[in-house]
């Protein structure tokens, strides 16, 4: 099934798991992996192959598929999963698939607050023989453990960089991408975008103190930042390993001014 699988809907690599969907029978599936690696894509054709068949044709909508994402302005200004948009998903479960399966995709679930997260474990505890959920997570252990017990994890790595050659030969478009297609994909549809990080990226070194940190807060506002740093700073290795400390330390919400100003620091040539 692998070969022509993902034909037309834009999915790079991943056959295994292609191969793997469609003999799947849980009710709940994990979908684990880094941002940008086509985790909703395969979800989006894993929904309608359960309706349509294997491998499914690619369309724009489907009435038995439900989205659910993450909305911003949660506590510290994270991005959150709120009841508002699980609750929903009660009713809409409740009746009958209009063609075989319903099918919700959440995204971002180590995102749900604790009222989300405590709805969408009824709705796991009992689920309808004709449904399906999808949560979509970096990982396992960043799931609330009751979620995570339901579920059945599949794992998604990086995309070797080989498949990634199909569509642009750029190294430095490669080494931005680090295995994500969608990643990739967006700086090849957004050139201007793209040219303007990596410059910025690489003009940090060669900054004053408050520029270069100037230039970070600009860069690091959103996360394709952190790539054109990567990309940029790529033949440093100890600017590599602060990069990677400072990510960590921003995920893990210490302060942002305090990492900002240290990474600062690393960075200078």
């Amino acid at each position: 099934m692998a070969l022509g699988a993902a034909q037309g809907w834009g999915i790079v690599g991943h056959e295994a798991i292609l191969e793997l969907l469609p003999r799947i029978r849980a009710s709940t599936l994990l979908f684990s992996g880094p941002e940008g690696v086509g985790r909703r894509l395969v979800a989006r054709w894993y929904a309608l192959g359960l309706n349509r068949g294997f491998p499914p044709p690619p369309l724009p909508e489907h009435p038995d598929l439900w989205e659910v994402a993450p909305k911003e302005g949660g506590l510290r200004g994270r991005a959150e999963v709120r009841l508002e948009e699980v609750e929903p998903l009660m009713d809409w479960f409740a009746s009958h698939p209009r063609e075989r399966v319903k099918v919700a995709i959440l995204d971002a679930a180590h995102l749900l607050t604790e009222p989300a997260a405590n709805a969408l474990l009824k709705l796991l505890e009992e689920p309808p023989s004709y449904g399906r959920i999808v949560l979509i997570a970096p990982s396992r252990d960043t799931l609330l453990p009751t979620l995570a017990s339901r579920a059945l994890e599949v794992p998604f790595g990086p995309v070797p960089e080989a498949a990634l050659r199909s569509l642009t030969q750029d190294p430095g478009l490669l080494a931005y991408a680090a295995g994500a297609p969608g990643r990739l994909k967006r700086a090849l549809a957004e050139p201007e975008r793209f040219r303007e990080r990596l410059d910025k990226a690489a003009a940090l070194g060669k900054a004053a103190p408050l520029a270069r940190l100037s230039l970070l807060k600009e860069l690091l506002a959103e996360e394709e930042g952190f790539f054109a740093l990567y990309v940029a700073w790529r033949h440093r290795p100890e600017a590599l390993l602060a990069l990677e400390a400072a990510r960590e330390a921003l995920e893990a919400y210490v302060n942002p001014e305090l990492v900002l100003a240290r990474l600062a620091l690393d960075l200078e040539t």
